[in-house]
């Protein structure tokens, strides 16, 4: 078979009119030359030559910004896009501290233990050619008890995560004094994924870092790096709660890209349906794949990565071996992720699908294309997509296709919206109660509280107070001291609402049963119910039973035609309202809410075609949440002036699109702040849209989206002009009821109308 190369494949986008139609925009990027600075005269000749040695012979202009001010004791936070060698940024001060003083120690924090593994090889890779004995190692669940101890002895570099920081050492510092009595610099990778839940969490993670270190006597220096968001600097000192000087001038060469907006073709006129997303990407990916182009699919959920790996497998299957197109996502085991990264950086595999868990930088080697399906859901992360093809400075291709869905519609019929807005801002809310009393705990844990003393500061008395009222601490001489057996770390999970994963059990073996995966409470309802259809590296497993107690889902391999999509019915109802701003039509309020959630029934859905070919009932109790909401409250006499089921489709409609817009806005994922329209509020009876914080005691999503109203309404007004239809369609209103978009729009004027009073 005659094998084209990229160019000739790019060509054909252009020139055959069955691509050249569906590509609405056409985006190039040109090569960009490096900008360099001369190695730092107090550089360490060692660590100078082992950068020549490797084939670096100066240094880019932000590598070198960051060495100065690091090693003024200035905590910096770099900000430049993938594959710019931000890794020298913190590398360099690091070593030179270390070849300087011995004593010294570094902690490396990142988001997950694949960035761990791979930026570990590579630190090690420098101190081989350095021939210094720097010891550098992970910490993690997965390091063998024996060696444990020499990390924490010895260890001049620990790259651990920040779940390990919070659960196995800070509860433990006593047995890292040495560590902690020379900790020099805290390294903060990824920045932009500290964010939500996840962020507020971290940055009371960091808190206790810093009270423990000071407590030992040190005052570490901390090195930050960032893709690019349009606020890093407020987002690093939220974090960390010191000062940073920030560093975004990019000195780093880039290749040219190609940026491709791809529309899938309609289906149905009338309507505004388009193909399926999932197809598209399947075609094109194949066009890539069989003429061996290493090819990165990104998809927007679990169960997506697995039907679009199934299809590309099956389509390549005369070109290309099984192993060669793997799939990649959380809920792999880590010996499986290690080895799809290594398979990646040697070209045995030229193709992978992913959840925007190959988002961060880890070292995949050369991939030449990335294809998106749909929009992320933020310009932050469809950058940070794009940004795995073309890493070693060759051209690359990136191509976003669509989905059906407003904000998917919107984003490629408006390029100039992708290309020159700045990225959202990543937010987070460090004091939310529930999780500051979560760190509170286990701050009183490591060290006991003293009166007066302030959290990082912040006002803790009230809090200390309380928590000994419930016998969770006991005050003695002015001093608060922990009083429990348990250690309160292992009970709290930084990273979802709920506390415990489900472990998923395959038993097709009975003989040798196996763990397979895990996956948080919330999901499992919906993904892991009995009878659901688990997709795990495109294979399938039936759900043959759910233990809710104990926390355990039994599979077993199976080989159907269909997969399974679940129903959860939300009741919400007010507890109290804080804020409100009002006028004669409209009310918009903030406050707490009690949510209740419950999957009901579930769906089987045929793999070819996406139609309905059963259903059936799931079995699981309700799970509760108290959190933060605001909502928007229609008068009575505003709903009788619509005629018949108007209203009710305008709600609806609207409530639509503000899942799609409110969650970019935000910054965070679309699962983390849910809308529900009701025609008869519980507390008020009246027609209310609500939008929630999916998290207990609430982030503060939904707070912005008060405060920032009249923007997000601005971008729905937009959002809904841009779609082509007539009466309202499933890729903007959500329905295709007659007049929908008309009643819609009108309920959009009635509250920019009210700006000046309601939402000003």
């Amino acid at each position: 078979m005659f094998k084209k190369n990229l160019q000739e494949i790019l060509e054909d986008l252009k020139t055959n009119p069955d691509w050249k139609e569906r590509i609405v925009h056409w985006h190039e990027l040109p090569a960009v030359e490096a900008k360099t600075a001369p190695f730092p005269t107090e550089i360490d000749k060692r660590i100078e030559q082992a950068m020549r040695r490797r084939g670096i012979g100066s240094l880019y202009s932000h590598q070198a910004e960051a060495f100065h001010y690091t090693r003024k004791a200035e905590n910096v936070v770099a900000v430049t896009p993938t594959a710019s060698g931000k890794t020298l940024c913190y590398n360099l001060p690091v070593l030179q501290e270390i070849v300087g003083n011995e004593e010294s120690r570094a902690l490396y924090l990142f988001p997950t233990k694949a960035l761990a593994q791979d930026q570990k090889s590579e630190l090690n890779e420098i101190i081989d050619e350095m021939g210094i004995d720097v010891k550098c190692f992970t910490y993690d669940g997965d390091t063998a008890p024996n060696i444990r101890q020499a990390v924490r002895k010895a260890g001049h570099v620990v790259i651990t995560n920040p779940d390990m920081l919070h659960s196995a050492i800070l509860p433990h510092h006593t047995k890292w004094v040495a560590f902690f009595e020379n900790l020099k610099y805290v390294v903060i990778d990824e920045l932009h994924t500290y964010r939500g839940v996840f962020g507020s969490h971290v940055a009371n993670v960091i808190r206790r870092l810093k009270r423990i270190a000071r407590y030992y006597g040190s005052n570490p220096v901390f090195i930050c790096t960032s893709a690019t968001i349009a606020n890093p600097k407020e987002l690093a000192e939220e974090l960390t709660g010191n000062n940073m000087r920030l560093i975004d001038q990019n000195g780093a060469p880039r290749g040219k890209k190609h940026f491709l907006f791809y529309n899938p073709p309609i289906l149905n006129q009338a309507l505004n349906i388009r193909q399926s997303a999932t197809v598209e990407v399947n075609q094109l990916a194949k066009l890539f794949l069989k003429n061996k182009i290493q090819t990165i699919v990104f998809a927007k959920s679990r169960v997506r990565v697995e039907i679009i790996l199934s299809h590309l497998q099956e389509l390549t299957k005369k070109y290309l071996g099984p192993e060669t197109i793997r799939g990649y996502r959380g809920g792999y085991l880590p010996k499986q992720r290690r080895e799809i990264e290594r398979g990646l950086r040697k070209g045995e595999i030229i193709g992978v699908v992913s959840t925007n868990a190959l988002e961060l930088g880890v070292d995949i080697g050369q991939l030449q294309v990335c294809v998106m399906t749909g929009y992320p859901g933020s310009i932050a992360s469809a950058w940070q997509q794009a940004g795995r093809a073309g890493r070693r400075q060759n051209e690359s291709v990136i191509i976003m296709v669509a989905g059906s869905t407003p904000i998917d519609q919107y984003i490629v019929l408006h390029p100039e919206y992708f290309f020159e807005k700045t990225p959202e801002s990543a937010r987070i809310n460090p004091d939310n109660l529930v999780i500051l009393v979560d760190h509170l705990k286990c701050a009183a844990y490591e060290l006991p509280f003293k009166r007066n003393e302030t959290f990082e500061g912040v006002e803790i008395e009230e809090i200390l107070e309380f928590l000994t009222e419930e016998q969770v601490l006991h005050e003695r001489a002015n001093k608060w001291y922990w009083m429990n057996d348990a250690f309160p770390a292992h009970g709290i999970s930084l990273r979802s609402a709920s506390q415990e994963n489900v472990i998923i059990i395959d038993q097709s073996d009975v003989a040798n049963k196996t763990v397979i995966g895990e996956m948080d409470r919330f999901s499992a309802m919906t993904l892991l119910h009995d009878e659901a259809i688990y997709l795990h590296q495109g294979v399938q497993y039936q759900v043959e039973y759910l233990d809710w107690e104990e926390k355990k889902a039994f599979v077993r391999q199976v080989d159907v035609e269909y997969f399974t999509d679940a129903n959860l019915a939300v009741q919400l109802r007010v507890l109290e309202e804080d804020n409100r701003k009002e006028e004669q039509e409209v009310a918009i309020s903030f406050g707490d809410v009690m949510v209740n959630a419950k999957a009901t029934i579930f769906k089987k859905i045929r793999l070819s075609t996406f139609e309905n070919i059963g259903s059936g009932p799931i079995h699981l109790p309700e799970e509760e949440l108290h959190t933060n909401a605001m909502w928007i409250s229609f008068s009575e006499e505003l709903t009788n002036r619509f005629d018949g089921g108007a209203f009710d489709q305008a709600l609806t409609g609207l409530a639509q699109l503000l899942q799609q817009v409110a969650p970019i806005f935000v910054m965070c994922d679309r699962h983390d702040l849910h809308v529900i329209p009701q025609m008869k509020a519980e507390h008020s009876e009246l027609p209310t849209i609500f939008l929630y914080d999916r998290y207990p005691g609430g982030i503060g999503l939904a707070k912005e989206v008060y405060k920032h109203l009249p923007y997000i309404l601005d971008q729905v007004e937009n959002l809904i002009s841009a779609c082509p239809c007539e009466q309202g369609c499933p890729a903007c209103v959500g329905v295709s009821e007659t007049r929908t978009k008309t009643l819609v729009k009108r309920f959009i004027r009635l509250l920019k109308e009210s700006k000046e009073g309601l939402l000003s």
